[in-house]
């Protein structure tokens, strides 16, 4: 199958954008590289995706805002930096975008968004609420009281983008680097060394990655294996592409044979399944008509066919869906139980005025149900 016909359904797409390649391999922003990215963005939306980037470069640029050279592992002045090169970059980010006529966001994110539930909750919630609205979320590690990711963890964000891409259900993460992808030997030290434009298993390929005391493999291609793991876990495809390549986003969405592509597993039966075999917290009766509509497939719980709820559990848990006595399906709601059993049997026009608030105008959305 050609890259065009695996990207062809594309919908959203997070871009990683390096440190290396914001600031050209200088100290300071690179305009006209922020520039390019905003007008492909542009021409993405236009195309109908939704787009997110994850950018890096606070630190780098904050250091050379401060003329500061702080030792590699003193963390406050790094700290302090990010703090200053956060503005600075979002003030370019947001320049770049306007001549585009787009609006952006900032988005921090703390080690934990990943894990505590109700924090991921509220993150995807507002996430698509600003894509909905067109807005392109611009994403980075809160280095400013993450001291233990500064350097260590995320590795320049690679592992941060795919876990946004796990996290919102995205598509393709394209990272955009300083090498033209992965290469079956270092490049800098095999000058026959061959890229590799396809890959299927991320274990087969570990060992390109290049020894720890190499520039490729140290913060470099090894973090970017990683993050594709977490990416074909998550159903999302990956590609590593250069910077320096005209046009490289689009091209790669549009499937154009450039960078390395990681194919990734099937995401709607992995997580069909998951959802399946997980323990549930509660039970939601729904009535006839409910029941028929989610046997038909790809269709979302309403309100309205609720009946009752059995049990405790929150936003976020896995519940059971049971229509006369018998287990039809399992969901994710988006409410917990005490406010499911409130809006039972009413229409979702009325649950702001039941609750005070409204995540969705669905109990459990489509892409959230498991048949059994």
């Amino acid at each position: 199958m050609s890259r065009k016909d695996i990207l062809k359904d594309v919908e959203t797409v997070v871009i990683k954008v390096g440190t290396s390649s914001i600031t050209g391999g200088g100290n300071s922003v690179f305009e006209g590289f922020m520039d390019s990215v905003a007008e492909q963005v542009k021409k993405l939306k236009d195309m109908g995706k939704r787009v997110l980037i994850v950018s890096s470069g606070a630190i780098g640029v904050g250091l050379a805002a401060m003329e500061a050279k702080p030792k590699p592992k003193e963390v406050p002045i790094r700290q302090a930096a990010a703090s200053v090169g956060q503005g600075i970059l979002m003030q370019k980010w947001n320049e770049s975008f306007q001549k585009q006529g787009l609006i952006v966001s900032q988005i921090l994110l703390t080690y934990d968004f990943y894990s505590d539930r109700e924090k991921y909750l509220n993150l995807r919630n507002a996430i698509q609420t600003l894509l909905q609205y067109d807005v392109v979320p611009i994403i980075n590690e809160n280095d400013v009281v993450c001291i233990r990711e500064i350097d260590a963890v995320f590795g320049d964000n690679d592992t941060l983008s795919a876990y946004v891409c796990s996290k919102m259900d995205a598509d393709l993460l394209i990272i955009l680097s300083d090498v033209n992808g992965l290469y079956d030997r270092n490049p800098k030290i095999h000058p026959d060394a061959k890229i590799v434009h396809t890959v299927t298993d991320v274990s087969s390929v570990e060992h390109m990655a290049g020894d720890p005391t190499s520039r490729v493999g140290t913060g470099g291609m090894r973090t970017k294996l990683k993050a594709a793991e977490i990416c074909s876990e998550a159903g999302c495809n990956m590609i590593i592409a250069s910077s320096s390549e005209p046009d490289a986003i689009v091209k790669a969405v549009s499937g154009d044979e450039i960078g390395t592509i990681f194919l990734a597993g099937e995401k709607e039966r992995k997580k069909s399944r998951w959802i399946r075999e997980a323990h549930a917290k509660g039970t939601l009766i729904v009535d006839k008509g409910a029941a028929e509509k989610l046997m038909k497939g790809n269709v979302s719980l309403l309100a309205v066919g609720v009946r009752d709820v059995i049990g405790r559990f929150e936003r976020g848990d896995v519940v059971n869906i049971e229509y006369s006595g018998k287990v039809i399906a399992k969901g994710i709601p988006d409410y917990d139980s005490e406010e499911v059993f409130r809006i039972r049997g009413i229409h979702s026009d009325r649950i702001e005025a039941v609750l005070g608030h409204k995540s969705y105008d669905d109990v459990i959305r489509s892409e959230n149900i498991a048949l059994m």
